[in-house]
């Protein structure tokens, strides 16, 4: 009797420790599961009807909860097992079972309670976190009392450390994120340079403002409403551009933008209108057919500012600092031209001697160049925070402004000045280090 008892009581305790491991490689294999599982793949097939894949995404809205409740029933799992073959083993083998015991368990939790289950968890985290999720959902509740407590005092000891824990962290950090498996997947080969540009212009609209983009007001081309009307008919057909500021006695002055079309059309009705004759051009009034200006704040986000062009059906805004006073201009092809990169027509300038490069590796660089377009033509890291360009990155470094042949050694690059033209920096010659 006491023979078949002991027997019985053997056989529990070693069918106990094989339960006891089975839900640990499930604690394990869940929590691994869980957090590497892509929040944007279970989304995906959440949509599409997986109840699992929405109890996944239920459960890590929590990170922090469900953590500590698989690390709690992990820990009871495996510390209960443990026991379990202590006296086990002691029972059988006098004190020498202690050792023993540690060493079997040891090595049966590493294998079938974390690295199997694990290794199958990273494999395929997002079909394994639907099928454990379920039963995850119900381990949190048991384990929640215990877990708010464990979680206020984990709280507690941070704070003595200086940390605060944010829950709603992943959320402010999903941008990043994107970012990195953006670049992570270009290093890797699996996206192309053109498409990693597109997809990081588009995310960078929000940090980027229109004074980042704009053209300056020393590059506006502009009328001056009190010359003769044969004199802006030939400058607006000389211009590249198809619309133009128009401003009377000083540029800052701004009346209106004129269209080239609306222009033509006034022409025609003057030239062979009912009563038209090429003597009426000296009737043209350029004030007339001109569309009112749209003056934007140069702090505006680029996103916002297409939102705005796209709401109010125009293509051109004028930029204003917070005095009122003109800094440039900013059209909708500027915007997109963050995103595609350079878009060029037939009226547009030749743009190929903004960056050359010379037979010993050195780059010529236009002093206007931005510094984003560099970085994103070269694949460099420059940094944009205190200047768009880089001759104002330059000026911005030395805290003067150089002269020619002046040469300066910063950020991995050396840079010298080529040309300058009164108090600007036409062009440099730029080498990394």
């Amino acid at each position: 009797m006491g023979d078949s008892a002991l027997d019985a009581a053997f056989w529990l305790t070693v069918g106990a420790i094989l339960l006891l491991l089975v839900m640990s490689a499930l604690f394990s294999g869940s929590e691994t599961a869980l957090t590497a599982a892509s929040r944007g793949k279970l989304r995906a097939q959440a949509d599409k009807g997986s109840s699992g894949a929405a109890a996944a995404l239920r459960v890590t809205e929590d990170n922090e909860r469900m953590i500590g409740a698989l690390l709690l029933g992990n820990n009871i799992v495996n510390i209960t097992s443990a026991s379990l073959a202590t006296a086990l083993l002691t029972r059988m083998f006098g004190d020498s079972g202690v050792a023993l015991a540690t060493f079997i368990m040891t090595l049966l939790v590493l294998v079938f309670g974390e690295v199997l289950p694990k290794t199958y968890a990273i494999t395929n985290a997002e079909v394994a976190a639907s099928r454990v999720a379920p039963l995850i959902r119900v381990v949190i509740l048991v384990f929640s009392p215990v877990v708010s407590v464990v979680r206020a005092l984990v709280r507690v000891l941070l704070r003595l450390f200086g940390v605060r824990a944010d829950p709603d962290g992943h959320i402010l950090s999903l941008r990043e994120e994107i970012v990195g498996a953006i670049a992570l997947g270009h290093s890797g080969g699996a996206v192309e340079k053109e498409d990693r540009d597109r997809l990081l212009g588009a995310l960078d609209l929000n940090d980027r403002t229109v004074d980042e983009v704009m053209r300056h007001r020393s590059q506006i081309e502009m009328i001056d409403a009190d010359r003769s009307p044969d004199e802006i008919l030939t400058q607006i057909l000389a211009s590249p551009h198809t619309r133009l500021p128009v401003y009377r006695d000083s540029d800052e002055n701004i009346l209106g933008v004129i269209h080239a079309k609306d222009l033509l059309r006034e022409v025609d009705r003057l030239v062979r209108g009912p009563q038209g004759n090429e003597g009426a051009l000296a009737d043209l009034d350029i004030l007339k057919i001109a569309m009112k200006p749209y003056f934007v704040p140069d702090t505006t986000p680029l996103d916002e500012q297409m939102r705005q062009f796209l709401k109010r059906h125009t293509h051109f805004a004028l930029v204003v600092d917070e005095y009122g006073a003109l800094r440039g201009l900013i059209t909708l092809e500027d915007i997109l031209e963050e995103i595609v990169g350079e878009i060029a027509d037939e009226f547009d300038l030749a743009q190929d001697t903004v960056l050359k490069r010379a037979e010993n590796g050195d780059y010529f660089v236009e002093g206007s160049m931005t510094i984003r377009d560099l970085n994103r033509a070269m694949d460099w890291q420059l940094p944009d925070d205190e200047a768009n360009t880089i001759a104002g990155l330059v000026i911005h470094e030395a805290q003067m402004i150089p002269n020619e042949k002046q040469a300066f050694s910063f950020h991995g690059f050396r840079f010298e000045v080529v040309t300058r033209r009164e108090n600007r920096i036409t062009k440099l010659r730029v080498r990394p280090l």
